[in-house]
């Protein structure tokens, strides 16, 4: 039986599933997995489009979100607006 890697960008197909998924990592993940997130979301909707509407190159956008990178703030900024996201802040509750 032959298998494939498992990409999470196949099943990011709707806009709640993409929310769903990056609220869960914002959540429960760290620097880095916030910034992998970013990157499948940006591939799950299409790197050209997101270039596009961030005005940065498709080479420049794989560099910044890939794995172990650190973006600017601006950059992850650049990219969530492009995604159709927002970063909000809620207290936190003891």
């Amino acid at each position: 039986m032959e298998t494939s890697k498992f990409d999470i960008a196949d099943y990011l197909d709707s806009n709640e599933m993409i929310a769903e998924y990056l609220n869960a990592v914002l959540e429960e993940g760290n620097d880095t997995e916030i910034v992998n997130a970013i990157g499948h979301i940006a591939k799950a909707i299409g790197m050209t489009k997101i270039a596009q509407e961030t005005g940065m190159s498709r080479p420049s956008l794989y560099k910044a979100l890939s794995d172990g990178a650190k973006p600017q703030f601006s950059t992850i900024m650049k990219v969530l607006k492009a995604i159709g996201g927002q970063i909000k802040v809620y207290p936190i509750s003891a």
